[in-house]
């Protein structure tokens, strides 16, 4: 189990995230640009090394009934790519994600390095993936869709 400081320094790497010490001293991280209300990351990080990150959007994590993970047990790499993949969760739309997906459903996947695609659904009967601007690949359900991103090594945010 990584220590308060270690879990601390980690996060510190994500510039985007704001610092608040709270009771007991617990610490909590906002993400201040996020396009949700929700602007709580990292929530009551404990000296005890105990805390959680908010993943309400994401897949893969036991999470509580307010979405939260409990990162206690987590090796650096796992708590760096749980918080990568919150942020980006509520990240607002760049220019170019909103110029693509406008209205449409879509889902954000990304890969271990980082890389995320977008998933569209376009038409009923149509799933495009684009990779920044560029149409990566249209697909008649998404079942085949999430089966070519998941072959490719992407896993839905």
């Amino acid at each position: 189990m990584l220590t308060f400081e270690e879990k601390l320094s980690i996060i510190k790497e994500f510039p985007q995230l704001e610092r608040k010490d709270v009771s007991l001293g617990r610490v909590n991280f906002h993400y201040e640009e996020s396009a949700s209300d929700k602007k709580n990351v990292v929530y009551h990080l404990h000296p005890n090394g105990n805390g959680f990150v908010y993943a309400g959007g994401l897949q893969g994590y036991e999470k509580d009934d307010k979405g939260m993970v409990n990162i206690r047990d987590f090796s650096a790499d796992e708590l760096r790519t749980l918080l990568e993949q919150a942020i980006a969760a509520l990240a607002p739309k760049s220019t170019e994600e909103s110029a693509i997906v406008g209205d449409q459903p879509e889902e954000k996947w990304v890969n271990e390095d980082g890389h995320i695609l977008i998933l569209v659904n376009e038409d009923e009967d149509m799933w495009n993936v684009y990779a920044g601007l560029n149409l990566d690949g249209t697909f008649n359900s998404y079942g085949e869709a999430a089966e070519y991103l998941d072959e490719e090594g992407f896993r839905r945010l």
